[in-house]
Formats: structure tokens, sequence, C-alpha cells
């Protein structure tokens, strides 16, 4: 693709990479590898460790939800917006458990997106195919410029 954006070029010359020194320093924590680009879609794997567990040894809720904001921040980024987007909500639904060593496959994607509003949505899928989550976003515009 030649007229491929650039924010799409430079995510896909990292697939099947560590995220190790990413836009944020909790996605860079979270370490996950991008699997997938589109323009409006992002699919990252997580290993769940340790330190993302609560005391019954199942992934922390709140991780789930990092992992989702993380991976909706990248489907809005590459769009290749001239605005920066923020959280505006973060909706999260559990709906099955994931245990130390699971890979979590994250995938978010761009409903709609208006001039001020970027409605996404993100699902949690473990190796075998099973849902482990579902999450809904909406992101405004801020007035910092991103180029």
């Amino acid at each position: 693709m030649s007229d491929e954006n650039p924010v799409v070029k430079l995510l896909r010359g990292q697939i099947g990479q560590v995220i190790d020194n990413g836009f944020s320093p909790a996605g860079t924590w979270l370490a996950g590898t991008i699997k997938a680009v589109e323009s409006g879609s992002c699919t990252v794997d997580f290993t769940v460790r340790h330190e993302m567990t609560n005391p019954v040894g199942t992934i922390h809720g709140g991780m789930i939800g990092l992992m989702c904001d993380e991976v909706i921040g990248m489907a809005a980024y590459s769009l290749y917006n001239e605005y920066h987007f923020t959280s505006v909500n973060l909706v999260v639904d559990f709906l099955s458990k994931a245990v130390k060593d699971e890979v979590l496959s994250v995938k978010a994607t761009v409903i709609r997106k208006g001039r001020t509003i970027i409605n996404l949505e993100c699902i949690v899928h473990n190796a075998e195919g099973k849902l482990v989550a579902r999450a809904q976003q909406n992101m405004v515009r801020t007035s910092l410029k991103l180029r």
C-alpha cells in the first residue's frame, strides 16, 4: 500500500515484536506483542504475569482494563488524527478468568469516528478462543495537535 498512513506503517513495522518502548510507560510495562494493525483496528497479545494477578491467582480486572485501554488507544491513534484523543470512559465486562502464563489476545476496533468523539470496542480472547472480556470506550478530541 503506497498510500498507507504513517502511523499504520509504523505500527506494522513492529508486528511480532514485544512493545518495550511504547507510547505510554503503562503500555510498555504490559510488554504486549503487536499482532495486527489496520487503520482503525489493532490486535496485541499479552502474557499474564504473576504481578498481573489478584490474590486468588487470576488476572486482576484492572489489568484487563489497562490492556483494553492501551490497545483501544493504539486503534484510535492508527486513524492518523491531527489531534490527540483521550478517554472519556471505559466499560469492561469480565466474562471468564485468565491465569498466569496465559496469552490474551486483545483486539480493538473503531466503531465510529466523529469530529470530536471516537467510539471503540475491544474484545479479549484466550489462546483457545474463549471470550475473557469485552470493553467499550469513548474518546474525545483534545486541543493537543499530534503533528
